[in-house]
């Protein structure tokens, strides 16, 4: 289905962090550190370390100072400040960032320079800085996977569709733009994972939202079905595999077993939807989309109708009908 790229250590420059993402970031100390690397999401406010404590100390995140922090270290002598810093620095941690526009102590400055760490400050609160922090490097560092196929907003739910070269997601896509649904990404969508088993999908910024319908050529969606028939985007929650029609293909009828496939580690629910002459691919669409709605808030058609049968087979009654309608 996929084609998993093989995950690299990424990176990111300090000097990247400070002057391309909107975190209201200034250098306290220069240019001092800031061609250290970031190499992943997670944060750390070293309130244990400060204090003595280094034994599970998480030296490779970004250090966080908040008010508490530096409330304490300024409780401290200024010898006692140094040996503190020194203690922490020598663990070599890529960058520290102090919040809510605070001023350092001068023995943190001094001390971050001699071990060649950059001192960032910014005005945001220290839970706003973090969240915007973290949601900045996640995606950054998130597992990634390039996949062949065509991501569309479907009733609020990320339907990905996948299938042979030609055998019509795009013009199944692009006839749910038409329909008021949301484009998302076609012909390659870009996966990746985030916390608690989420998987993002978003298009690459140079085919960002144009289509090629073959016959036709490419069309641009933004400008041809206005700005709502796009979104930037948007979780993978089922994916949707076309695929040509075989008569000993061994199709779902009823659904009571769950089919499930694996994306980045995450299981997500899983639909073969078998091509032939005169299939609404669109309307199956969105029925797959309004079923999974359903199903989140706890309402499962089929098996509900298993149940039915199971009483009705138990208690040995008949389905009566009405023979006529009079409304």
């Amino acid at each position: 289905m996929a084609t998993v790229s093989p995950l690299k250590s990424r990176a990111l420059l300090i000097k990247t962090l400070v002057e391309q993402v909107d975190l209201k970031l200034s250098p306290l100390t220069g240019e001092t550190g800031l061609s250290r690397k970031i190499t992943n999401a997670e944060t750390n406010r070293p309130g244990l370390a400060l204090a003595g404590y280094v034994e599970r100390f998480s030296n490779n995140r970004i250090q966080i100072l908040g008010e508490t922090e530096l409330t304490y270290l300024k409780s401290l002598s200024g010898k006692q400040r140094s040996t503190s810093l020194d203690r922490m620095f020598e663990l070599g941690v890529p960058c520290m960032v102090i919040t809510k526009g605070m001023d350092p102590p001068r023995e943190l400055t001094e001390t971050a320079e001699r071990f060649e760490t950059a001192v960032l400050g910014t005005t945001l609160s220290t839970d706003a800085f973090v969240h915007s922090l973290v949601e900045y490097l996640e995606p950054y560092f998130a597992p990634m996977s390039t996949i062949h196929g065509a991501l569309v907003d479907v009733y609020g739910v990320g339907l990905l569709f996948t299938g042979r070269s030609g055998i019509g997601k795009s013009e199944t896509a692009l006839d749910l733009v038409e329909r008021g649904h949301r484009l998302v990404a076609d012909d390659v969508v870009t996966a990746y994972r985030i916390r608690r088993g989420i998987v993002m999908g978003t298009s690459n910024t140079v085919t960002q939202h144009f289509m090629e319908i073959r016959g036709v050529g490419i069309i641009d969606v933004t400008r041809m079905f206005g700005i709502r028939s796009i979104r930037l985007r948007k979780r993978i929650e089922v994916v949707v595999n076309l695929e040509d029609w075989n008569n000993d293909g061994d199709y779902e009828r009823t659904a009571l077993d769950e089919k499930t496939t694996t994306l980045l580690d995450a299981e997500l629910p899983f639909v073969r939807i078998p091509i032939n002459p005169g299939k609404n691919l669109t309307v199956v669409s969105e029925v797959i989309a309004l079923r999974y709605l359903l199903k989140v808030v706890g309402i499962n058609p089929a098996s509900a109708l298993n149940q039915r049968v199971l009483e009705v087979m138990k208690e040995g009654k008949r389905v009566r009908y009405r023979r006529e309608d009079y409304e």
